[in-house]
């Protein structure tokens, strides 16, 4: 599951179940990147208040099929097969399969333009290569390409919360050897009109 100790729900505390309760779904699944956090019950609040934020709040303006292909992308420029898969799966969810195929396709070809992507899309994953492979050369010519693509400051916000979450979740999957080992792909929290909702479904 990870090389580092976990607690299972059975063996959780009075702190660590409520915040299992709250992330599990029907199945009473909880996913191994949230396992990671059980020595350190806090982390995993702050893991799960990030993540959905920046890909499952009502108030986000982009897609989220396009938030999912970003952090795909971001996943894959990572080289970390746990999000990838997991949000391949999501991605999935999200539109049609023949869409999904071709979207997948594309990204793990380094394709991010013409047919599968618009030019807005394709500048949005532009900065997002940038930002994940070469930070320090990430510039505010990058953003001014997104602008001049269509992207509105607050929808290029959006798209950076997303890459440096995916950061953050890529590393911490890598650093701790998360596995998808037994685990059902793809769950997500449903509701995104409730920040506090963080049931995965």
């Amino acid at each position: 599951m990870t090389w580092i100790a976990t607690i299972a729900y059975e063996d959780a505390d009075n702190r660590l179940k409520p915040i299992y309760d709250r992330i599990r779904g029907a199945d009473g699944h909880i996913d191994n990147i949230m396992m990671a956090h059980s020595l350190r019950p806090h982390t995993m609040e702050g893991h799960m208040a990030l993540y959905k934020s920046v890909l499952h709040h009502a108030r986000n303006a982009t897609p989220k099929w396009f938030l999912e292909a970003l952090g795909v992308w971001v996943s894959l420029i990572n080289r970390c097969g746990y999000c990838v898969a997991h949000h391949s799966a999501g991605l999935s969810r999200l539109v049609e399969p023949a869409r999904a195929e071709a979207i997948l396709a594309a990204l793990e070809a380094g394709e991010t333009g013409a047919p599968v992507f618009d030019g807005r899309e394709a500048a949005a994953l532009g900065y997002a290569a940038a930002l994940t492979a070469t930070p320090p050369a990430t510039a505010e010519t990058h953003v001014a390409a997104m602008r001049a693509a269509g992207w509105e400051d607050a929808g290029i916000l959006e798209v950076n919360q997303v890459v440096a979450y995916f950061a953050y979740a890529n590393r911490t999957v890598l650093g701790l050897g998360c596995s998808t080992a037994g685990e059902p792909l793809g769950h997500a929290p449903g509701n995104s009109a409730d920040p506090g909702d963080w049931r995965h479904e």
